[in-house]
């Protein structure tokens, strides 16, 4: 039943007419809130709404986008919300499940902790080489659940991950996480990351995969890089 309404959730996203109304004003590329015809609400980001980044000179932010939400929910990860990459009023671009935040929760405080879903959020940044989780990137929901957005600048072939969620540096992986991981790197389709990443990004992903079966355990910051993206939040 769950894959079920999984899958007519994500027709939907696909499918509906994006009503635009209304913007994030903060954002730094073209973010744009959108209502389905079943009144649900969306984030469309249109390529056309992107800034040039000169360390990503390849591909755009929506298809990273997408890419990471292929690779959390191929590997059971489940904190990216559903996207798609689609067409809109502004063009193609990323259309991705709005989450309603638990405004009572204190997100900088949650990120002291050790929650799992926080652990599993830290996880899959190291397999996307995530280069800019900050902590208004965390989105807690009412209850339990944990998502994570704004993954546009990831994937990069050269090691640049920049996280608030450095508590789990040099733990070792769990015997259910080296399982996860080795499961998701037989499974990764590169016919279809094609579409979405450069091969190099493809071939490096990949490689960072093995390295984390390799070692078993959370790297620990480059030191030839910014371990905390500026600014945090």
């Amino acid at each position: 039943m769950a894959v079920a309404i999984c899958v007519q959730e994500l027709m939907v996203i696909e499918d509906s007419k994006l009503e635009v109304i209304g913007r994030l004003v903060d954002a730094s590329n073209a973010s744009l809130l959108c209502e389905l015809s079943d009144g649900s609400q969306v984030i469309y980001k249109p390529i056309a709404g992107e800034r040039p980044l000169w360390d990503f000179p390849d591909g755009n932010l929506a298809s990273r986008e997408v890419a990471a939400y292929y690779l959390s929910n191929l590997g059971n990860f489940g904190v990216v919300p559903k996207t798609v990459f689609r067409d809109g009023p502004f063009g193609p671009g990323a259309v991705q499940q709005w989450i309603e935040i638990d405004e009572n929760i204190d997100v900088m405080e949650l990120v002291k902790t050790q929650n799992s879903k926080l652990r599993a959020m830290a996880l899959l940044d190291v397999v996307i080489n995530n280069t800019d989780r900050k902590f208004g990137h965390i989105l807690p929901e009412a209850g339990s659940r944990i998502y994570g957005c704004d993954h546009g600048v990831t994937f990069h072939e050269e090691d640049k991950l920049r996280t608030v969620l450095w508590q789990f540096t040099s733990q070792a992986l769990s015997t259910v996480e080296i399982s996860q991981l080795s499961h998701l790197l037989d499974d990764i389709d590169r016919d279809y990351l094609q579409e979405l990443l450069t091969l190099k990004e493809i071939t490096a992903l990949e490689n960072r995969i093995s390295k984390l079966l390799i070692e078993a355990k959370f790297p620990t910051p480059n030191p030839n890089w910014p371990a905390v993206p500026w600014p945090p939040y």
